[in-house]
């Protein structure tokens, strides 16, 4: 998943901003560096709304510069906004897949390495499908 970023001339260096995120904000020496740090700045922002149990907004229309996001962590963001959409907690969601509690934390870590089949069966008991296709 793509999200729209601005990388702008600040000073010295250069800042960058999202959008969508507005916590995500870091900066660079050079306009490379700044948007080297772009990627890391947005999922600790992310880590925010999973902290606060919060859904993070989903990325508006890319028309410029952009920062992928890796799949890794965009599934853990849809299965999150899942959760918070359907009120469903992590206790009922690990039980509706058979895991402990701990597991489910983990699960939904964004630094925990998470095997994508987990994350298929955690968002098929909310009643969601995920899909992907190579273009």
């Amino acid at each position: 998943m793509k999200y729209p970023v601005n990388i702008y001339k600040d000073g010295d260096g250069y800042s960058v901003n999202f959008p969508d995120i507005p916590e995500a904000l870091t900066c660079g020496d050079t306009y490379e560096e700044a948007l080297a740090e772009a990627e890391a700045a947005l999922i600790t922002a992310f880590e925010f709304y999973f902290e606060d149990e919060r859904s993070v907004p989903l990325r508006s229309k890319v028309t410029g510069e952009f920062v992928s996001v890796p799949l890794s962590v965009w599934s853990k963001v849809l299965l999150l906004n899942a959760m918070l959409e359907e009120h469903v907690s992590q206790s009922e969601l690990a039980k509706r897949i058979g895991k402990k509690k701990q597991e489910m934390q983990r699960i939904i870590n964004l630094g925990h390495n998470t095997k994508i089949d987990t994350l298929v069966s955690a968002l098929e008991a909310l009643g969601k499908k995920i899909s992907f296709s190579v273009v």
